[in-house]
């Protein structure tokens, strides 16, 4: 009878350990993960159809076990025709997926557990994020976080208000190459020249829309701490230097003619290494993932928010004809307009 008993116990702990549980735990191996029903605000990026593809076929990767995205909110840019004409197929793509299409934000975030904040156009984003934040979801917010550096202080404090996770990032920065500057692989990284296609936006400050995966590339390496910036700027090139706090100094060259790609080099005490080049997605999603399953985002929010500074303070920069800007004097403005907006939005709950 013991030996029965025994036999049963085991055959249960074996389908436990095998099988994804009423309660939406999976198993990686003998280590319990949780699912995550992920939903997908915006669809007018190639970036929803490659992390949808990743995360909704990818069922033996255990990197990606857990995740899956299941609803996408498709609102996106209202105005950019890039974007805009873009929504159609991609509807018709990302159902391919299995993810189902929802038009109620608010309904997508009551049935998901983290969510990728993917619209293409930065403006939106402070608006479209709030509910996240108000549901305590943990957010992913692509590139750029948002359409000013006003509305991306904004969103890191009202993510504090809340105590809701976020994270934003271009897949850039977690290229193998950088990521290896980054642990060391050269010694502390005295300087860094980064580039990448810079295609510019009316609706947003230039070095935002494409410039960013450069820019993440550059702090990826240098980290933050940027105390000035001066931008040479002409039709088809940007050339932006920053000088960090402890002296060291560092470049973001944008290109719009010629041939592009992505990379740079880095300058170490112990070397000097490429920080190219991309890729592709992956290293992103599956730091996406790391975040859902911890909480805890893989890059602070004081080192992107230095970021969109120093290309906020490049934009004014090129506004004075290429004089140095002083990033403290660029944060202070755009954070005393964020604490304005976040105030006017917690008093209208």
């Amino acid at each position: 009878m013991a030996q029965i008993i025994t036999r049963c116990i085991a055959l249960c702990l074996f389908t436990i350990a095998t099988l994804t549980t009423a309660t939406g735990t999976a198993v990686r191996g003998d280590e319990p993960v949780k699912q995550f029903r992920v939903g997908m605000i915006g669809l007018d990026t190639s970036h929803c159809l490659a992390f949808a593809d990743l995360l909704n076929n990818s069922k033996d990767d255990p990197a990606l076990a857990g995740c899956r995205v299941v609803l996408v909110y498709p609102k996106g840019s209202p105005d950019i025709e890039s974007s805009v004409k873009r929504v159609p197929e991609y509807t018709t793509k990302i159902k391919e997926h299995g993810v189902e299409i929802i038009e109620d934000l608010n309904a997508m975030v009551e049935k998901v557990d983290a969510v990728m904040l993917e619209t293409n156009d930065g403006r939106p984003h402070l608006e479209q994020v709030i509910p996240v934040l108000k549901a305590r979801k943990p957010v992913f917010i692509d590139k750029p976080v948002a359409g000013s550096l006003t509305d991306a202080i904004a969103i890191y404090e009202l993510a504090k208000h809340y105590n809701t996770p976020v994270f934003s990032s271009s897949s850039l920065r977690f290229a193998g190459a950088v990521q290896a500057v980054r642990a060391g692989s050269i010694g502390d990284v005295v300087g860094c020249d980064a580039f990448s296609p810079c295609s510019l936006e009316a609706t947003h400050p230039d070095l935002f829309w494409y410039g960013i995966h450069g820019c993440e590339t550059l702090f990826t390496a240098m980290g933050p701490g940027v105390q000035t910036v001066v931008r040479t700027s002409t039709k088809d090139f940007d050339q932006v230097t920053g000088t960090w706090k402890d002296g060291r100094i560092g470049t973001f060259r944008g290109i719009r003619s010629g041939s592009g790609g992505y990379g740079g080099t880095a300058f170490g005490t112990k070397g000097v290494a490429s920080v190219g080049p991309y890729d592709g997605y992956k290293p992103l999603v599956v730091e996406i993932v790391k975040f859902y399953r911890t909480g805890t985002p893989p890059v602070t929010a004081e080192e992107t928010l230095d970021i969109y500074a120093f290309m906020e303070a490049a934009d004014e920069s090129k506004r004075q004809g290429g004089k140095p800007v002083a990033v403290s004097d660029v944060m202070a403005k755009s954070k005393a307009e964020a604490d304005a907006k976040v105030k006017k939005i917690l008093e209208a709950k």
